[in-house]
């Protein structure tokens, strides 16, 4: 840890990114031996400045972060660390600790939205809260998350053949939702299934075409 410069305090300030997305998730602290025990375990720990103490990322909420890669700036007084997150980075539930703008009260970015709707039924998944419809399905077992998708591709069907434009935007979002239940059911992430339509749909480029 030579090349890296801690401050006065003994801490680094560390930018988490999601290693899918590339979307930033939060900012925290690291000292020395939260680094270290970063590197040791492969899930992410910072130091609290109002407590005084090392923390583990997702140790009560369970929304982990799986370390992917660690960088370090041209000063080498920051870190970023790309990461597999678990449910919401934010202690308000957020996907995102960074969801609110200067232009607006909050940002309404829906463009991503489905990756952040990953990460909470990854959540429900670990944690199983009482109450919950997704923890419920995963409870079901694969049958019956089979069950609903079979359903609600079907209501998707009645929709169209219905001609009804809201009915289909709200029944394809039922699908969706129950969709990325399965896939995290099956631990197939969304990123591999977009990687796959990416494959198929974007043109090959031939290295002599590249100029590489």
């Amino acid at each position: 840890m030579t090349e890296l410069k801690f401050n006065k305090d003994g801490l680094i300030p560390v930018v988490i990114q999601d290693a899918n997305t590339n979307k930033v998730l939060m900012m925290a602290y690291m000292n020395e031996q939260s680094l270290e025990k970063t590197l040791e375990t492969g899930e992410t720990w910072f130091f609290s400045r109002s407590r005084g103490e090392l923390w583990h990322k997702g140790a009560t909420s369970g929304h982990m972060q799986k370390v992917k890669r660690i960088d370090y700036d041209c000063d080498g007084d920051t870190l970023l660390i790309q990461v597999e997150q678990c449910g919401g980075a934010c202690h308000t539930g957020a996907a995102s600790c960074f969801y609110r703008s200067l232009f607006g009260e909050e940002q309404s970015s829906s463009g991503d939205f489905l990756s952040e709707l990953e990460k909470i039924i990854t959540g429900r998944k670990a944690t199983k809260p009482a109450g919950s419809y997704t923890s419920k399905l995963f409870d079901g077992g694969l049958d019956r998350i089979l069950k609903k998708v079979g359903e609600e591709a079907g209501e998707v069907i009645i929709a169209a053949k219905n001609q009804d434009r809201n009915e289909l935007i709200y029944e394809t979002g039922d699908l969706l939702f129950h969709l990325l239940v399965l896939l995290a059911q099956k631990d197939v992430a969304l990123s591999e299934v977009l990687a796959e339509l990416a494959s198929r749909h974007r043109p090959k480029i031939s290295e002599a075409e590249s100029g590489c």
